[in-house]
């Protein structure tokens, strides 16, 4: 048999970027587990049998996405690196890269690629390599923290700052549609100057008192509803919303199927409870500073404090906002509006922040989703940096965003002495 020619490869190669596309846009709006080969062989008008030639598994299509998207991102910090040489300025034009690429997706230029929230829910022998080259693309990305001139961090709060950063550059993804695409460079700065310089004002203290937010209680009998709530949030947050079955929920609890349909109705009435209790919580962090608080900033660091010490608590974690993407489709326009309305809560205490003095002048929209974004990607703290506990979660990964991720360790006042 001869080999094929330039033609047959240039075509070969053609499908095969068709394919990747159409599949990557499936997998961000139906999740791993709700998507199939036929879903993607419709896409782009072909027999699920023709996608099999190209991939022979879901799972293989699925691996090919996200080394695609992972090899996209290297790329970026590689430029970076090669283009500034301060930590500070490696980041600034990071995020000037990743928001040029967001703008050629708005605009049709270039394809989105997959989202990394599915990354877990990965199976079979492809799961390892691809786990693998994430964890090779956290490392990289790291490495944006490593200055011998500036203050040394510890592995732990390198890994920290660099789950908070990685994942505040994920959750733009979401919110940067909301601007228009000739502003993209703008918001691309602003979530800089928040990054960098923090959001306090100078000479503002990080000193939280503690504040209780347990919400979730049970007499130690029978299995309790707010048991299948916290199994169902652990799942759904590890293997999305489609990976967390009534199958793996129950086997969590170690109890029957029957079992669960006595305390739930359906999995998506626990899903819609499980965004439920999430939105609750933040709500009651936001209700209970208002009274120990003396301005913005100081109810601010009330509430991160209170929501991440919650994270890693026993009643925790809270919900991945990710598990929206694949979430029912009925059940979105609501989730999304909560979600909005949480945002413009936080946003309006930063506003009232800034009035009173007590927060820098920043961008208090943008400032607000990568607190947000923060307060998500602490559910995941433990796994990036296993040091994080209770005690320690809001100093390790609150005070850097809310002081500025390349301020001392040590820092205690805002503008201050270090």
């Amino acid at each position: 048999m001869s080999a094929p020619g330039p033609e047959q490869t240039s075509r070969y190669g053609r499908k095969l970027e068709t394919i990747l596309e159409a599949a990557a846009t499936l997998f961000n709006a139906k999740g791993l587990g709700g998507t199939t080969l036929a879903d993607v062989a419709q896409a782009v008008g072909l027999t699920t049998t023709s996608v099999t030639y190209y991939y022979r598994r879901k799972e293989d299509l699925a691996a090919a996405c996200l080394m695609h998207a992972i090899g996209v991102m290297s790329a970026m910090i590689e430029q970076a690196f090669a283009e500034k040489t301060i930590p500070a300025e490696r980041l600034t034009r990071f995020l000037e890269l990743y928001f040029v690429r967001l703008a050629d997706v708005a605009e049709g230029r270039t394809p989105a690629g997959i989202n990394f929230w599915d990354l877990r829910a990965l199976t079979g022998p492809q799961a390892e390599p691809t786990v693998a080259a994430f964890v090779a693309l956290f490392r990289q990305f790291r490495e944006l923290f490593r200055d011998k001139a500036g203050p040394a961090f510890t592995r732990a709060e390198q890994n920290a700052r660099a789950h908070l950063v990685f994942s505040c550059v994920i959750s733009s993804k979401g919110w940067s549609t909301r601007y228009e695409t000739a502003d993209y460079p703008r918001a691309a700065a602003r979530m800089a100057a928040v990054l960098i310089g923090g959001i306090a004002a100078p000479g503002q203290i990080w000193a939280p008192p503690q504040l209780d937010l347990t919400t979730l209680r049970s007499d130690g009998g029978e299995i309790s509803r707010e048991a299948f709530l916290r199994a169902a949030i652990e799942l759904v947050n590890e293997f999305g919303y489609r990976g967390a079955s009534v199958d793996r929920i129950s086997a969590r609890l170690d109890v029957t199927k029957g079992s669960f349909y006595h305390h739930n109705d359906t999995k998506d009435d626990l899903v819609t409870a499980c965004f439920a209790h999430t939105f609750s919580v933040i709500r009651r962090a936001h209700r209970l500073a208002a009274p120990a608080a003396t301005n913005g900033w100081a109810r601010l660091c009330i509430i991160v404090a209170a929501l991440l010490r919650y994270q890693l608590s026993n009643d925790g974690p809270l919900l991945r906002f990710s598990a929206l993407a694949a979430a029912v489709e009925t059940l979105r326009p609501g989730l999304l509006s909560e979600m909005a309305r949480l945002s413009e809560k936080t946003a309006g205490l930063l506003a009232d922040g800034i009035a009173d003095g007590s927060v820098r002048p920043i961008d208090a929209v943008i400032a607000a989703e990568l607190v947000n974004g923060m307060i998500n990607a602490a559910a995941e703290l433990a796994k990036w940096s296993p040091t994080a506990t209770m005690a320690n979660a809001a100093d390790l990964f609150a005070k850097p965003l809310l002081l500025g991720v390349f301020s001392p360790p040590d820092r205690i006042k805002a503008g201050g002495k270090q």
